[in-house]
């Protein structure tokens, strides 16, 4: 492969979710991005199927995003978080509201998705205290969620190679997953699985509702593979969060802002939660940013019990809370995915998307489960005795040598392409996968 790094440059950068051992060896260096695809360090096209990492469904260069932070930078490029504000930052926080549930219509500003859970799971601690209930303190996760790579996020989330290294984190349980025997090659939401939201009765029985704070679940499991709802659980969660005073946290940092076809998974699903985090395709992944999305009630608790009212209602935020130029590129792009109509083209899409991943279960039968919904799709392949995240790794490498960016994560493959995808690359991508997966055999 040709690039210009040495081996002293390679060996300086400790990699954030890599083998860093494996890729020193052999590089995947990405030198552009233009549209739907990357281009890497021997000029080769690879297709994005995955919106680089859940975050560029407008795809990538986008001329109306790169205007806006190329004005902000030579106007304000960085504005005190602290005491102080700017413009973009409240037009902003109004209109993520268009995007989110009634009710849900107070926008903290953070830097990533970690930030947006920390921030959701201390904002619920401090509320139950400022309502005279401190005793709720513990959090409920489930089992396969990912909810980021902080403390309080591992403690929350139910992958175990990114929990058994660290020990002891905060307080907290786990739900089981919704992949239930009868599930697999399910189109969309299953019709198994709800009955494992009353697992959270159990949880509650065993803790009581006076010491939980909230149960915090991804509307559609992202990074465990595309793990999408059962008809009727985020529901049944719902009912029982009401019925026991228990805040509902949903974890949209890959959901919201279209994936789902439509503007929240909370709209996907028919549920609202009383918090929601969101990262990713706020920006289109030009800049870092995040940002919770809570109801008024929740705000109004702190402000009817903040003190005087030059005092803090909560010490809590970052650096980079409401970046200006931040705030620039996600203004503009949730105006191109309104302007584009592009949460509605992949609902139209999801169908015929929906069709052409479900073909794979055809080409090989070390595919033993696919699931999808909206513009997202997991399959499952069929372990090696002891090697469970092997084949899906050269699975991967393959399709990136074929030009394909695909997604490996344990057992899984995972698609997410722009939403800018035209049906012929859907059919490259699928056919290229197909082969590549037979070709394993």
């Amino acid at each position: 492969m040709s690039h210009r790094l040495t081996q002293a440059q390679l060996d300086a950068h400790w990699m954030a979710y890599t083998g860093n051992r494996q890729f020193k060896k052999d590089p995947r260096i990405i030198t552009s991005a233009a549209g739907n695809y990357y281009t890497d360090s021997d000029g080769r096209k690879i297709f994005d199927g995955l919106s680089g990492l859940w975050t560029c469904g407008l795809g990538h260069s986008n001329p109306a995003i790169n205007e806006a932070v190329a004005q902000q930078v030579k106007t304000l490029d960085y504005s005190p978080a602290f005491q102080f504000g700017h413009e973009k930052s409240f037009l902003l926080a109004e209109r993520i509201t268009e995007f989110m549930p009634k009710g849900l219509n107070r926008i903290f500003f953070t830097g990533s998705g970690s930030e947006s859970v920390d921030t959701a799971l201390k904002v619920a601690r401090a509320y139950w205290r400022k309502k005279g209930m401190g005793t709720k303190t513990k959090f409920i996760g489930r089992a396969k969620g990912y909810h980021g790579a902080g403390i309080s996020g591992f403690s929350v989330g139910g992958i175990p190679a990114n929990r058994t290294l660290y020990g002891q984190g905060l307080e907290s349980y786990h739900l089981p997953h919704t992949q239930v025997p009868g599930s697999e090659f399910s189109k969309g939401m299953a019709e198994q699985g709800k009955e494992r939201a009353d697992d959270l009765l159990n949880l509650i029985m065993m803790h009581d509702a006076s010491n939980i704070a909230a149960v915090i679940v991804e509307p559609m499991s992202g990074s465990a593979g595309v793990i999408v709802p059962p008809k009727g659980y985020l529901q049944r969660l719902r009912e029982i969060c009401d019925q026991h005073n228990i805040l509902l946290i949903f974890d949209e940092v890959i959901t919201a802002f279209g994936r789902m076809g439509a503007k929240t998974g909370a709209e996907a699903f028919g549920v609202t939660p009383d918090v929601i985090t969101m990262a990713k395709q706020v920006t289109n992944g030009v800049i870092p940013m995040g940002a919770v999305a809570f109801k008024q009630e929740i705000y109004d608790t702190f402000m009817d019990n903040g003190g005087p009212d030059y005092m803090l209602e909560i010490p809590h935020g970052y650096t980079y809370s409401a970046h200006p130029i931040a705030c620039a590129a996600a203004l503009a792009s949730l105006d191109e995915i309104k302007k584009q109509g592009l949460i509605e083209r992949v609902n139209s899409m999801s169908s015929s998307w929906e069709n052409s991943v479900h073909q794979l279960k055809e080409a090989s039968p070390m595919i033993t489960d696919i699931r999808n919904y909206g513009f997202a799709a997991g399959i499952t392949i069929a372990p090696i005795d002891g090697e469970p995240a092997k084949r899906p790794f050269q699975i991967a490498m393959a399709m990136w040598d074929k030009g394909y960016y695909v997604r490996y994560g344990a057992d899984t493959i995972q698609l997410a392409p722009p939403f800018t995808t035209e049906q012929s690359e859907i059919d490259s991508l699928i056919n290229a996968l197909g082969e590549t997966i037979k070709q394993q055999n």
